[in-house]
């Protein structure tokens, strides 16, 4: 290493045979901006070196497939795979065949820093948490929903109020559900799990069945740690999963109670009402917006 490396070792690391530069939010963020955001389509040609920065990252895949190389290894990413990264986080990305699309947020620290100050429930989780980077995942509508917040936060000015209003929104979503430290593990593994299509279909049956445990245990154990009876919880996800249906594509109302595991439409209608207030075409009239693709 030479001297003007080892004169300045905050700036770059060694890894393999490369140096790693260090990314500085004052290069990337203009004055008076608290986020900014890119859009890339990644070449399919091994990344030379791995980088980290001084600022919060945030990405997602868009289109395609996605290569993440970490110092301990790599990981494939799919079309709505997000990802959360603190600084100092040393990261790379590589496409996977064609038309690999990333979308990426540079956030400051100030911003960072103000949001778990003013909402500790965030705590541990997303940027906040002990062990990153954190994966998780949109599903279809789900990111049609973070795509029409992300031309809305191009037009914006990109200060710190329009970065809360894109962030505020997505870290609630994620971490509406966070449970407390002493839940039995195998219960918030079947809640977690009971927030996919493929479980809360079937109902609390659905969700009883992926507990491995008796339905009455289960209901115990719910009511005692959520307060909320096995179908409560899962009629719960059910309702929101209609909602973002309704207000993101125009599939028959019909088809998305089926889609829900609830086929019978009375009941799906005392359901959604039960929870939005508003029959399911009076909630799709009010609050359905044209679905915005990314530019």
């Amino acid at each position: 290493m030479n001297e003007e490396i080892d004169a300045a070792p905050q700036q770059c690391v060694c890894y393999f045979d490369h140096m790693v530069q260090t990314l500085l939010h004052t290069d990337i963020l203009a004055d008076g901006t608290q986020i900014r955001l890119t859009r890339a389509t990644l070449a399919p040609s091994r990344p030379r070196t791995l980088h980290d920065h001084d600022f919060y990252e945030l990405f997602w895949v868009q289109n395609g497939k996605v290569r993440h190389h970490l110092p301990g290894g790599t990981d494939t990413l799919g079309e709505g795979d997000i990802v959360f990264l603190q600084p100092g986080q040393l990261h790379a990305l590589q496409g996977r065949g064609e038309h690999a699309l990333v979308v990426t947020l540079c956030i400051h620290p100030e911003t960072i820093n103000a949001l778990v100050a003013r909402h500790p429930r965030v705590d541990g989780h997303l940027f906040w948490a002990p062990n990153g980077p954190i994966q998780t995942h949109r599903d279809i509508r789900q990111l049609a929903t973070l795509n029409h917040a992300a031309v809305q936060l191009e037009n914006s000015p990109c200060d710190t109020l329009s970065a809360e209003a894109f962030l505020l929104p997505l870290c609630a979503d994620l971490t509406a559900n966070a449970f407390a430290g002493n839940i039995p593990h195998w219960l918030a593994t079947a809640c977690t799990a009971a927030k996919t299509p493929e479980v809360f279909r079937d109902g609390s049956t659905g969700l009883v069945a992926i507990a491995g445990k008796a339905h009455p245990h289960v209901s115990r154990m719910m009511r005692k740690y959520l307060g909320q009876t096995p179908s409560d919880y899962v009629n719960h996800i059910r309702m929101e999963h209609a909602a973002r249906a309704l207000t993101t594509d125009n599939e028959a109302i019909s088809e998305i109670a089926i889609d829900c595991g609830i086929p019978n439409m009375s009941h799906f209608h005392k359901l959604f009402r039960k929870a939005h207030g508003l029959t399911p075409l009076q909630y799709r009239q009010k609050y359905q917006k044209q679905v915005v693709q990314p530019t």
